[in-house]
């Protein structure tokens, strides 16, 4: 008998050395082996395996699969694996169309909503966001208050100089937009109701997202090359007078042909930052900008004006200066619609088709907010002193209805020609200005001010991945066909789940609402 209850001892002993053996058998989601690892700081690849538990990296490193219990398992041998793209500058509606396809088929796993100082949400966001999080997003979606929605909040009237009145309840939407998670405010200076804010407007509107710890992203007021550094001066002084980090959205010159000139504003730039100004860049790599035809539109045909009235009384000076404005933008051949009933022609086709001139068709069929338009008014050199910049980081400025096609290829193109044909950067320094620039800039890799940090492929980080060959990555969106869905990821990941598996999408709608603390 002693020696049966031994043997059963013994018995309990060794089933309890096994278990001990197993430290890790907990299940796990998702084991992605054998790929190169480029973890979005910059720094070299390395090979190792991705271990994936609740959508989060649990483990990197060379991974027993036979001694843990896992799910599924993607073999990358002979592929890349870095973290998902974070997009600065997205455009979209969250509610209307969750998946967002366009973004994850060219590797955007966060995408940013709010831009050019108008955003979802109004007065309550947070119940925007649960919104959201309840129907389920394609990528993650970061928040942003916009200046000109504010102003249609608080009903401000389309003046320079307002009231304190209505500063102090645009204010108060500011601070409990960001207690609920927004990540800034944005201004888009050039458009209506943004035009009408002046320096102490900004700077009021700026402190509270300075005291939040956000960020103030502005289309500036002005893009053109005689305009340009006053208005990078303007959204310095923003940040000099509230404290506020800034940040130049779609940076760009427009006119500018001398690559000289992107020096020019990387220069003041980096001397604001000498000064302790905290400051911010990303460029989309297109030639051509997108935005409501009344860019082209003098001030004083535009709100708070009565445009009928300026036509009436004012036609021959509206035509001259249509006139002027359109062929310093390289002429109405440069200038492509992108809505009904124009779409994909320019406006020279239209001028001729109609059989008017071209400032005609502007005044009497369109109208300054008739239709949107690309506009071929910026110069590829140019663009790419911008790109190269250790500092400037990449977006898209796109959505999935407009007719650009950086709403479908932006990343994709960076690593198809700027990587793989012109070696205009390595490799890792593009995945770099894709994942862990943005990713720091935003706070999106800080544990203190997200509830789980991303950007980097690191333990503890989000499971946002892509698995793919850098070769084969496409962008396939052009002008005459701008939603033309990029193609070359042959995994992409949102915490831990697969939107796109094997090179197809999934429906899944895994991303959820970052909110920063």
């Amino acid at each position: 008998m002693k020696t049966y209850y031994s043997f059963i001892v013994l018995i309990f002993l060794l089933i309890f050395s096994a278990a001990c053996d197993q430290p890790d058998a907990e299940e796990y989601d998702l084991l992605i082996k054998n790929g190169l690892i480029v973890d979005g700081t910059g720094a070299d690849g390395y090979n190792a395996d991705i271990l994936i538990r609740d959508g989060i990296i649990a483990e990197i490193g060379e991974i027993d699969e036979d001694a843990r219990n896992i799910n599924e398992i993607i073999d990358a041998e002979g592929k890349t694996v870095t973290p998902g793209f974070i997009d600065t500058h997205s455009h979209g509606d969250a509610l209307e169309t969750p998946h967002f396809e366009n973004f994850l088929s060219m590797g955007v796993t966060s995408i940013s909503l709010g831009q050019d100082g108008r955003s979802p949400g109004g007065e309550d966001v947070e119940s925007w966001m649960d919104e959201v999080d309840e129907l389920g997003t394609g990528p993650n979606v970061l928040h942003f208050v916009g200046q000109n929605t504010l102003r249609q909040l608080v009903d401000a009237p389309r003046e320079v100089g307002l009231d304190d009145s209505y500063v102090t309840s645009m204010q108060e939407i500011i601070e409990k937009s960001m207690a609920a998670g927004s990540f800034g405010m944005t201004t888009g200076l050039e458009y209506d109701h943004g035009t009408f804010a002046d320096m102490p407007e900004l700077i009021a509107l700026a402190e509270p997202v300075a005291e939040a710890g956000g960020i103030v992203m502005s289309h500036m007021r002005s893009e053109d090359d005689d305009k340009i550094e006053e208005a990078l001066e303007e959204l310095l002084d923003q940040g000099r007078g509230s404290g506020s980090a800034v940040h130049v959205s779609h940076i760009k010159i427009v006119y500018a042909n001398n690559p000289d000139r992107a020096d020019d504003l990387l220069a003041i730039i980096e001397e604001a930052r000498e000064d302790g100004v905290e400051v911010s860049v990303d460029v989309y790599p297109y030639v051509a900008s997108f935005t409501g035809i009344a860019i082209v539109f003098p001030e004083w045909a535009l709100p708070p004006n009565d445009f009928d009235e300026v036509v009436e009384n004012r036609r021959g000076e509206l035509e001259e200066f249509l006139r002027d404005r359109i062929n310093l933008r390289n002429g109405p051949e440069a200038t492509l619609f992108g809505t009904e009933p124009w779409a994909g022609m320019t406006l020279k086709e239209v001028a001729e088709e109609l059989e008017k001139p071209f400032e005609d068709v502007l005044i009497d069929e369109i109208g300054p907010r008739g239709a949107s338009a690309a506009y071929f008014v910026m110069n590829e050199e140019v663009m790419q002193r911008f790109l190269v910049d250790p500092n400037v980081m990449v977006s898209s400025d796109g959505s999935p209805t407009m007719r650009h096609p950086r709403g479908y290829g932006s990343f994709a193109k960076i690593i198809r020609k700027y990587v793989n044909e012109e070696n205009l950067m390595p490799f890792e320094e593009a995945i770099h200005k894709m994942t862990g620039l943005p990713a720091e800039t935003l706070d999106l890799n800080d544990e203190n001010r997200v509830d789980v940090p991303r950007g980097e492929i690191r333990e503890g980080f989000a499971a946002d991945l892509l698995v793919f060959e850098p070769e084969s990555v496409r962008d396939n969106a052009t002008f005459e066909t701008p939603h033309e869905l990029a193609e070359g990821f042959s995994w992409v990941i949102v915490n831990g789940e697969e939107a796109i598996r094997n090179g197809e999408l999934t429906g899944y709608r895994n991303g959820r609402v970052i909110r920063k603390r």
